[in-house]
């Protein structure tokens, strides 16, 4: 992976640098500085536009009871895009605009779920083995966030406060 990334932070600003100056050399100077703000400020719009949408349609697939996780995947998507497009560069630029298009980053999206393995935690909250309801491990070994010594514990930590009948806030 690191030299993935080496390559990638050595090879992408070459790139950036090689199409300012073609761009620079066709256009101009100020023409370029004001085409590389221009697709900024437009790729702002737009990630700011997709990414209520795909907030929208994350609330709706939640209220029907179903996992947004492809709404999900492309809301990270959607920022990693808003990051390409305010770095200055046309490479990335055109990069940015891509994921912004609907049917590329579902299937973009959709790839990067199959390579994704989701492990469940199995357990939590249960009854059973003279447990009063408290988070049991399943490993002897291993401490879970209630239990104090690696075992079973129905001992909860916890603050209070009392508050009397005749207060205005009673629940701050």
């Amino acid at each position: 992976m690191f030299p993935i990334l080496l390559l990638l932070f050595i090879c992408v600003p070459i790139i950036e640098i090689g199409l300012f100056i073609q761009v620079g050399g066709f256009l101009g100077l100020w023409p370029t500085i004001g085409l590389v703000l221009i697709t900024a400020f437009v790729g702002a719009t737009l990630v700011r536009s997709q990414g209520l949408q795909t907030l929208m349609s994350v609330q709706t697939r939640l209220q029907k009871g179903e996992m947004p996780a492809q709404q999900i995947v492309e809301g990270v998507m959607l920022a990693v895009s808003g990051v390409l497009l305010l770095t200055p560069g046309f490479m990335t630029d055109a990069m940015g605009m891509l994921v912004l298009l609907p049917a590329p980053r579902a299937a973009i999206a959709k790839y990067l779920m199959s390579k994704v393995v989701v492990n469940t935690m199995q357990g939590g909250f249960h009854q059973g083995h003279g447990s009063q309801g408290g988070f049991q491990s399943h490993d002897p070994f291993q401490r879970g966030p209630f239990d104090g010594q690696g075992q079973d514990s129905n001992t909860f930590e916890g603050e209070f406060e009392r508050k009397d009948d005749n207060d205005r806030n009673k629940l701050n």
